[in-house]
């Protein structure tokens, strides 16, 4: 009997902490899906409808993704399509951009924060609209919140003080209109503050230079003004990024790890810092459209890392030496519309050392571009120094007289903010009433990629890739059994590709390159240098590079290794002609895939200098991760292949090489569209076959007869129709009737949008 009771007892236990677990399941499902009713049923969120497994078994997809851990959900990340496309907005519901009015963030939010052990939030484009709530704070466990492109307002809760927790607090493309928090260094662990494309106003607090763990600090786009503070002693910063603001001290000292500043379109006034000099990692400075004043130091324009220098738009005055040093990474450098006089030193001298060079508006000695007369620039630093004193006299004379004036409405603004006090919580949340029953949304620029950055700090520290490096022979034999064709992936028109695996266990995709140029070790290490800069979420990330027979710098090189991140899904030309049920791509998610390829071919042509064209766009060179998000390989090969070499980078026909390639890129994404269309059977049928049938696009009959039936069955006419269209002016026959990439993405994102409104639509019929 005794073994029978313990038997049971323990029978009884087993039982009970089974029921225990499947109750913790089942009230975390509950709360998802009630998630989904606050968000008013998201396409993204439709896999929860009738799925009666175990919502920590779901697979992540591009925009949703759900991890457990103990049975507990601490990661959602949730990416929706209602972009942000109002310039204003006035704290009420806004149609086809925002949740509709019956939403209450309040609800939501308290709903969101019995998830306890969510350590990843991630809520993007999903039309939240109205003031962030203070109890957002009780998500005690919270690492990383992204609660990007919505449409919050008001002030950041002090409560969210208290998440000590926190490492990356990403607040872009709202509404927030008080002043930035003062409590952020009560956050000992924050790493990445980011709350662009806002309306925060007032000055920057003086305790953001307590928070030594900052690494990227990004405040671009909102209405900040007054003083930069001292950030020197942010020893860990390496991004700072605060364009157009309004800020109108002098230059402030910064800490020497930055790789990248970006100060432009502010008020900024005095001199440029002689410690800017001292910024050995410094590889890219944006000073322009300041108040900027004297000589710009020389030594800037040598420092080691240095790649990007825009000093444009200045008041910068003298002249520079003739004997100036540029770094061998300087690649881009403007000074035009300065008051600078003199001869354009010889480092940068437009023709030399492929830098690209822009002087103009200034008073130099050169005939090739626009100058003013050298007595324009002297006579406008003689004006301003004369107005500068008058001004002073002026103003001595106005602070005294105001003086008295102060003193007697001391009183009165005392009581009047006192009375105010009382109505302060309020009156941070409302919005001046508008008229806009007639007006027209307009498409936000921020819609559209924009990363003219080239900062490993920003690309690549945030996202924990590994470092780039350089490998030796014997780590490549070694990771692919010394080129074993067991390893080979395949062989293309540059070289053969082998799957490897690095003695840490990472798995690695090994190119092989034929440099049947001559080239000189130290020249591809410049280019190698350059390539590995190229940092973007959709492109394959390049690990590092081993040159073979090029040990010395003046030796020729025969054979070059590039070593990537291994991809391990295949490409879309696969997945294109996949026919098993449930791999099929629908509509909506080659759209998903074709603006993720538009953004890094967009990055490559916008976002690094000197640009990268030519990009070998084909659908085997995209692939897909286990999330289906589309990285594109093969970029950047024109800066290492013989056919960049055939143009001197002078002249023009320096300029009309880079179109053409640039113009070729437009193209080939055309035939990438037209491939997503229309699904590889037909399109193995050749180039000319396709431009013969593009005519069919223009009929309901000729569309059922080309396009591929899984497009068909899975997409709204008008999102079909944006494709086609985009699709042939990408591959018209004059150069000059394409479309730049900025416009096939918006064109893209349009698209994608309008089917997921329909998707919508659909389900909302199917369920009435």
């Amino acid at each position: 009997m005794g073994w029978l009771k313990i038997f049971l007892t323990v029978l009884f236990m087993w039982g009970f902490l089974i029921q225990n677990t499947y109750q913790l399941r089942s009230y975390e499902t509950e709360i998802l899906l009630q998630l989904r009713k606050h968000l008013e049923y998201p396409v993204q969120l439709d896999v929860l409808e009738n799925y009666n497994d175990d919502f920590c078994n779901l697979g992540s997809t591009l925009n949703m993704s759900i991890i457990c851990q103990d049975n507990s959900v601490t990661e959602l990340k949730i990416k929706g399509d209602k972009l942000v496309k109002v310039n204003e907005f006035h704290g009420v519901a806004v149609s086809n951009n925002t949740l509709s009015e019956h939403f209450s963030v309040e609800s939501f939010v308290t709903t969101l924060t019995r998830l306890s052990s969510l350590k990843v939030l991630t809520l993007v484009s999903l039309g939240i609209w109205g003031p962030l709530p203070a109890k957002i704070h009780r998500l005690s466990s919270l690492e990383v919140l992204d609660m990007s492109s919505n449409f919050l307002y008001g002030s950041i809760p002090f409560e969210m003080s208290t998440l000590v927790k926190l490492h990356t607090l990403t607040l872009d493309g709202n509404f927030f209109n008080d002043t930035l928090p003062d409590w952020l260094d009560l956050l000992p662990n924050i790493t990445i503050l980011s709350m662009k494309n806002n309306r925060l106003k007032g000055q920057i607090p003086t305790s953001i230079t307590k928070i030594t763990s900052l690494a990227d600090i990004v405040l671009s786009h909102n209405a900040l003004s007054g003083e930069l503070p001292d950030l020197s002693a942010l020893s860990n910063l390496h991004l700072l990024d605060l364009r157009e603001n309004h800020l109108d001290s002098q230059l402030p000292p910064l800490p020497h790890g930055l790789t990248t500043i970006l100060l432009s379109n502010n008020a900024f006034s005095g001199e440029i810092p002689e410690e800017f000099c001292e910024l050995n990692q410094l590889q890219h400075l944006d000073l322009s459209n300041n108040a900027l004043t004297g000589r710009p130091p020389a030594d800037l324009f040598s420092l080691p890392s240095i790649s990007y220098l825009n000093l444009a738009f200045n008041v910068l005055s003298g002249s520079l030496p003739e004997n100036l040093n540029c770094g061998g990474e300087l690649g881009f450098v403007d000074i035009s519309d300065n008051r600078l006089v003199g001869v354009v030193p010889s480092c940068l001298n437009a023709s030399s050392d492929n830098r690209i060079v822009k002087v103009s508006g200034n008073c130099l000695s050169v005939d090739t571009q626009y100058q003013h007369s050298e007595s324009y620039c002297k006579e406008a630093n003689l004006a301003k120094k004369h107005n500068t004193g008058k001004e002073i006299a002026i103003l001595v004379g106005v602070v005294g007289g105001t003086v008295i004036f102060v003193v007697l409405l001391a009183a009165v603004l005392l009581i009047f903010c006192r009375r105010q006090q009382a109505h302060h919580n309020v009156d941070q949340y409302v919005f001046p009433k508008a008229v806009h029953d007639n007006a027209q949304p307009n498409i936000s620029a921020e819609l559209l990629a924009n990363a003219r950055i080239i900062s490993q700090a920003a690309a690549l520290g945030s996202q924990g890739a590994p470092s780039y490096r350089v490998f030796s022979m014997e780590e490549l034999e070694e990771a692919t059994e010394n080129f074993n064709k067991s390893a080979l992936l395949g062989e293309g028109s540059i070289g053969k590709i082998y799957k490897g695996k690095l003695e840490n266990g990472t798995h690695v995709t090994v190119r092989e390159l034929n440099v049947y140029r001559r080239c000189t070790s130290w020249n591809l290490k410049l280019r190698m240098d350059l390539l590995s800069k190229f940092h973007h979420p959709h492109l394959v990330s390049l690990l590092g590079h081993c040159i073979d027979g090029g040990a010395q710098d003046d030796s020729t090189v025969h054979r070059l290794f590039l070593v990537y991140e291994f991809i391990p899904c295949g490409n879309l030309r696969a997945r294109l002609s996949e026919t098993t049920p449930g791999k099929v791509l629908k509509w909506s998610d080659r759209l998903a895939i074709l603006i993720g390829v538009a953004k890094s071919v967009h990055f490559l042509h916008t976002g690094v200098i000197p640009p990268s064209y030519g990009n070998s766009l084909k659908t085997n060179n995209i692939l897909l991760d286990e999330h289906q998000i589309a990285k594109l390989s093969d970029y950047g090969m024109s800066i290492l292949m013989e056919e960049s070499e055939k143009v001197e980078a002078k002249g023009d026909g320096y300029n009309s090489w880079h179109m053409t390639k640039k113009e070729d890129d437009v193209y080939n994404f055309g035939f990438i569209l037209l491939e997503s269309l229309v699904g590889p059977i037909v399109s193995g049928k050749g180039e000319t076959f396709l431009l013969n049938e593009m005519a069919s696009f223009g009929s309901q009959d000729g569309r059922r007869r080309i396009v591929d039936p899984a497009v068909l069955i899975t997409s709204s006419q008008e999102s079909l129709s944006i494709v086609i269209s985009i699709t042939n002016k990408c591959i018209a026959p004059e150069s000059l009737s394409r479309p730049s990439f900025e416009d096939v993405l918006w064109n893209l994102q349009y698209a994608a949008q309008v089917q997921a409104t329909a998707d919508a639509d659909q389900r909302s019929d199917a369920t009435s």
